[in-house]
């Protein structure tokens, strides 16, 4: 168990010093959504719905930057929203990895390479990040949390949120507990080790949406809320 902890602070370490780090498998990882065709549309913006109204100034910002949505302020975080012990796939996924705790589970919209917006169950363990396709039990990525290097998100009352993993591509996502996400994000990696994972607020940031494609997420309050744009670099 000590050999173990002191191989998973080692990789923190790695990634803390490095910005970009060579995994050590001679094939890059492939997912299933690595197979979506580019769609046309994407290579201009995609503009979506904005999303509620900016607080007022009198409520108190995520991490004393990001303005936060009036639903999210008192909410009481669960973690758990689909009962996993209830469903013996996920059960069944979990135990073959051998983690031991799920910190936060729920559905999510996830972000393809070519700009589709699928909806997904996000599972995060005291390991790992879990992308699975709820239609089809099919677990579409797993992603360890020593492997994640920060998040990104905006600093409107958008549900938007960037997972940036140096040793793959990134993942962008929309939920709208994006605030307990990160919290969980960044208690879970602290708790594996002495890592502080970083999270980064901008209202432009890029992403790797593939191996070989960046794009940039772009905010901007608008009357009624905030448009987000995607852009291909």
């Amino acid at each position: 168990m000590a050999q173990k902890s002191e191989t998973r602070f080692t990789k923190m370490e790695r990634l803390r010093s490095h910005r970009r780090v060579q995994i050590e498998d001679s094939k890059p990882t492939r997912y299933d959504d690595d197979d979506d065709e580019e769609d046309p549309s994407s290579r201009g913006s995609i503009k979506l719905r904005p999303s509620e109204k900016n607080v007022t100034e009198d409520q108190e910002p995520f991490m004393g930057v990001k303005v936060r949505r009036r639903a999210s302020l008192h909410r009481d975080y669960k973690g758990d929203y689909l009962d996993v012990p209830s469903q013996p796939f996920l059960m069944k996924l979990l135990g073959k990895q051998g983690d031991r705790q799920v910190l936060f589970a729920d559905k999510a919209l996830k972000f393809t390479g070519s700009g589709k917006m699928k909806r997904r169950t996000l599972l995060i363990t005291d390991f790992a990040i879990y992308i699975i396709d709820s239609e089809t039990d099919m677990l579409k990525r797993r992603i360890s949390l020593a492997a994640v290097e920060k998040i990104c998100l905006s600093e409107l009352s958008d549900n938007f949120f960037a997972i940036i993993i140096p040793t793959e591509y990134d993942l962008l996502m929309a939920s709208t507990r994006k605030t307990e996400i990160v919290t969980v994000l960044v208690d879970a990696t602290k708790n594996m080790s002495d890592y502080e994972l970083e999270v980064v607020f901008s209202n432009r940031f890029e992403y790797n949406a593939a191996s070989d494609l960046v794009k940039e997420v772009q905010f901007e309050e608008v009357e009624g809320g905030v448009k987000t744009r995607i852009l291909r670099k």
